[in-house]
């Protein structure tokens, strides 16, 4: 199986780190926090910054301890229970796309400020998007290439600001510098806090760092550092050169400092820089976000296909597919809604890193033994601050004077945790789909359902074809690999007749119950049906040597394919028949198990496990039959 490849260096690293951090809270930020808190939005800045740099330690620890693709998800796997790991990373996806959304939205309106050119935006919108995925899917190093490029433009552009203005300054467009009260600076912070959202991005690229145990945790302190440090430059120098009241009405703040000091010309080239820095931040959203979905799907908290690696690339390109189509469908529904973006995105954000956070002194006690590259200091006070901070962020922009509420935050409060709490069937359905243990509970309370549907769930001519394929079985000696409730096992049992033998075997406690009752009803004492819980991973080991194998339905369930068909291989003689039938396609919605997908990987896995063996498909009604049949061979042989 392809692996990721491990390339990137620090440089990249850092260069992500800057562009995935620095958001659009720098060029937007000057005039949202102008209209909240005036002069004083500087102080926000500096207060913000600082909670930041110290909030990167704990990224830099968690990064030490799990140099893994999942970022955010991994870090929550090894904190808390694997249903709210789960969540974690859904809620991670989800700021994902809300952040790419709202890049792409503010980078366009940069470029593109008329708002009549509303179908040029759109189409170059979606052109980027696809450009810069195609760019993810044919390699990493391509991408990392990208990443520097963008952080060096970035930095440019706010440094051709920051530089000339610090010669402009105004000092007294700073008085007076408290115009509103103490409580406006935590509004400003909520409002701005976006700026500094991104420091899971860099973890995501760990499987494809050198030594990602050191480079990224510096990555990280050092990418927020620089951050923080351009923030507080811009806007001291937005407000130094251009009046606050000025700065909170205008929708492109930076293009009026620009043209202040650089002139018209100069403010196009500013725009265009502004436009390509935003474009950066897009790029590592895309890198980034695939890696999440990957480490997800790694788990089976997400379709297992998207853990796929290209042979050639090294990229997972179908998770990158995947998150192109979503990022595609999320902006089109948020196209032109900035403000909207934003206030939908804080919270969730917020409530994200706030987990994070708690989820280091968490490690702390579960793994006080576990390799840390990095500590954060003064740990528990930290936290505790840190944790208080934020709470108290989100409490007064739902409160703003204390007492009324604020609705627009409740509205966007109701959607965003819609939202999370969509991922709750989500994980229903996996859990469903791919855990042993819920297929259990679910075959055992589903199993009288099950004998009344029979003839629907394994139709009479599937039972038929399989017979058909096994042939003249009188006499002999047939195991039946998960048998449900017995409906194929009673035609087995009759083709067997009382000569030979049926083995059936289930890990439904409750299926079997039914088996044996028919069973016992039809008088077949030939057939020995037989509980094994652990069946995804095994053959029963009181199963004698067989001269037959049938299975329906069990293929999808095995987690050791490999294994499970070479302890089936060691109980048939040279030319013993195996048939398989499975679902496949199922509800033409429901993704097949990876392996089923493909007649060729079938064939293969089973050749390797010492079958010769034939791979046909039939269409039904809600899904489709996948059928294996063949023998045990002594020579390799193509096909049966």
């Amino acid at each position: 199986m392809a692996e990721l490849k491990r390339v990137l260096g620090f440089w990249t690293i850092l260069s992500l780190a800057i562009g995935s951090i620095m958001g659009t809270g720098l060029f937007f930020g000057t005039s949202i926090a102008s209209g909240y808190s005036g002069n004083a939005s500087i102080l926000a800045w500096v207060i913000l910054s600082l909670i930041a740099i110290y909030i990167s330690l704990y990224f830099a620890e968690l990064a030490s301890m799990f140099p893994k693709a999942g970022g955010v998800y991994e870090f929550s796997k090894h904190a808390y229970s694997r249903f709210f790991s789960f969540i974690m990373g859904w809620t991670a996806w989800i700021v994902g796309n809300l952040t790419t959304a709202l890049l792409v939205v503010a980078a366009i309106d940069y470029l593109l400020p008329d708002p009549s050119n509303l179908w040029v935006k759109f189409a170059v919108s979606v052109l980027l998007i696809i450009i810069l995925n195609a760019v993810a899917y044919f390699g990493i190093e391509a991408s990392a290439f990208v990443l520097v490029i963008f952080a060096v433009v970035s930095v440019s552009v706010l440094l051709s600001l920051i530089i000339p203005g610090i010669f402009s300054i105004n000092h007294s467009n700073y008085s007076p510098f408290f115009v509103f009260g103490a409580s406006s600076i935590l509004v400003t912070i909520f409002y701005i806090a976006e700026s500094f959202f991104g420091w899971e991005s860099a973890t995501y690229l760990a499987e494809e760092t050198q030594n990602p145990e050191k480079i990224i945790p510096k990555a990280i302190i050092i990418g927020t550092v620089i951050v923080g440090i351009l923030g507080i430059s811009i806007t001291a120098v937005s407000l130094g050169v251009i009046p606050w009241r000025a700065l909170a009405g205008s929708a492109a703040p930076l293009a009026l400092v620009s043209a202040e000091l650089l002139g018209n010309f100069g403010t196009k080239l500013i725009n265009i820089g502004i436009f390509v820095t935003l474009i950066g931040s897009v790029a590592g959203s895309v890198i980034t976000m695939p890696r999440l979905i990957l480490a997800l799907a790694r788990d089976k908290l997400f379709i297992s296909q998207f853990s796929d690696i290209h042979d050639k690339f090294k990229t997972p390109y179908k998770a990158i597919i995947f998150q192109t189509i979503v990022s595609l469908l999320v902006f089109a529904m948020a196209f032109g809604r900035y403000s909207s973006l934003l206030v939908l995105l804080l919270p969730l954000g917020f409530v994200m890193y706030l987990f994070i956070i708690l989820s280091v002194p968490i490690l702390r006690k579960k793994e006080p033994r576990a390799k840390r590259g990095f500590k954060v200091p003064f740990v528990h006070l930290g936290t505790f601050i840190i944790a208080i901070f934020i709470i108290g962020v989100i409490f007064i922009w739902i409160f703003p004077d204390f007492s009324s509420l604020n609705p627009e935050a409740i509205k966007s409060l109701k959607l965003g945790f819609s939202l999370l709490l969509l991922g709750a069937p989500i994980y229903l359905l996996l859990n469903i789909y791919y855990n042993p243990d819920t297929i259990i509970k679910i075959n055992d309370n589903l199993a009288y359902l099950t004998l009344v549907m029979e003839r629907f769930i394994l139709p009479k001519s599937v039972r038929a074809e399989i017979l058909a394929l096994l042939g003249d079985v009188r006499g002999k000696r047939i195991l039946e690999f998960g048998c449900s409730v017995g409906t194929l096992t009673l035609q087995l049992a009759q083709s067997v007749s009382q000569s030979g033998r049926v083995y059936a075997t289930d890990f439904s406690e409750k299926d079997l119950v039914i088996t044996r009752k028919r069973m016992l009803r039809k008088g077949y004492k030939h057939v020995i049906v037989i509980h094994d819980e652990h069946q995804i991973n095994r053959v029963h080991p009181s199963i004698p040597h067989v001269n037959a194998i049938v299975s329906v339905g069990m293929m999808g369930y095995m987690q050791d394919v490999k294994k499970v068909l070479r302890e089936m291989r060691d109980l048939l003689p040279y030319g013993g028949k195996i048939v398989f039938a499975d679902y496949v396609d199922f509800f033409k919605v429901i993704p097949n198990v990876a392996w089923l997908s493909n007649d060729r990987v079938i064939e293969k896995i089973f050749r390797e496990a010492g079958f010769s063996v034939f791979v046909t498909r039939r269409k039904g009604l809600l899904w489709n039959y996948v059928y294996v049949y063949g023998i045990k061979f002594h020579e390799d042989i193509p096909y049966v």
